[in-house]
């Protein structure tokens, strides 16, 4: 119960413009701020300094430009300029090429059309630099708009991109056997926003069940899924699963957060499993911290010991 209060509370605080605006103002001073922990930084610059970093340890990386739900055409266009013009930085870096990107960024909120034309434009780009580009899942009024935006792309014959499936919305099996079918990469997450009842599971337990549904599905029939979780339970299932069905550890990954289970992560790479970091980064961090803390209420501890660091030092 505390984890659906907690992530009731997160969520209403993620939209809030006033805490928004404070956050902006402090909350990435300097390298040590407290939202630094979850966040690479506001400049692309920055995460990929943080991916150069992760790479080192032998982790792969994908960074995600934060921000969402623009609401007219110009705006629209810059964040899509923007993801052009980090694919060429990517590439230019030498490190992963491999981006995540949300459909209200690119004007679903304007109209599907516009935001497929902005996003063809992101994989092409993409498709020259030989990167792929994964669509996030955002909250459930979404989600069937962003399936359907991602079919007609994939039968335009766009083959570099992927999709994310939330595990707590209860429609999400038929939606992973509709992806399976088409042929195309997953990325399974537990999901981060606040849902009603009716739409998505509100216990752990309910979750949980219906992730490792999903997880084994994807693993007997999926194409290279991704085990997107820092959950131990949910990590050794997956393990134990892809032993039972000799699926060796080349058909699929794990993935996880930017700073988070850092110790899970290293471990999982050196006992020879593909493990990729989600790097986010941009001025529109906010309502992505407020998630992260949300999704994991002992994610607030690391938060208080860094305001903590920072007070001590000024």
């Amino acid at each position: 119960m505390f984890d659906v209060v907690a992530k009731s509370v997160f969520s209403t605080l993620a939209g809030s413009s006033t805490l928004k605006q404070l956050a902006s103002r402090y909350g990435m001073r300097n390298e040590h701020s407290f939202a630094r922990r979850f966040v690479a930084g506001e400049t692309v610059q920055e995460a990929i300094a943080a991916a150069k970093e992760i790479e080192r340890q032998g982790l792969t990386v994908t960074l995600d430009l934060l921000g969402e739900s623009v609401s007219s055409s110009a705006a629209a266009s810059e964040a899509t300029a923007s993801y052009v013009s980090m694919i060429g930085e990517i590439k230019g870096a030498g490190i992963s090429r491999n981006i995540s990107l949300k459909l209200t960024q690119l004007g679903l909120d304007i109209d599907r059309a516009t935001a497929i034309d902005n996003l063809r434009r992101v994989l092409d780009a993409a498709d020259q630099a030989n990167t792929f580009v994964r669509i996030d899942m955002e909250n459930s009024p979404y989600t069937a708009q962003t399936l359907d935006t991602f079919e007609t792309v994939w039968n335009l014959g766009y083959r570099n991109a992927g999709v994310v499936i939330q595990s707590y919305l209860r429609r999400s099996e038929s939606d992973v056997r509709r992806v399976i079918k088409l042929g195309a990469r997953i990325r399974l997450v537990k999901g981060a926003y606040r849902e009603p009842r009716d739409i998505a599971y509100q216990q752990k337990s309910e979750v949980d069940s219906a992730y490792l549904e999903l997880m084994k599905l994807l693993l007997r029939e999926g194409t290279f899924p991704a085990i997107a979780t820092h959950d131990p339970a949910m990590i050794a299932a997956t393990r134990a699963y892809a032993a039972e069905r000799n699926v060796s550890a080349e058909k699929f990954e794990f993935q996880m957060l930017y700073g988070i289970r850092r110790d899970l992560q290293t471990s999982l790479e050196a006992e020879g499993y593909g493990m990729r970091i989600y790097v986010p980064f941009g001025r529109e961090w906010f309502p992505y911290f407020m998630r992260r803390l949300g999704e994991r209420p002992a994610n607030v501890g690391f938060v208080v010991k860094g305001v903590l660091a920072e007070r001590r030092g000024n």
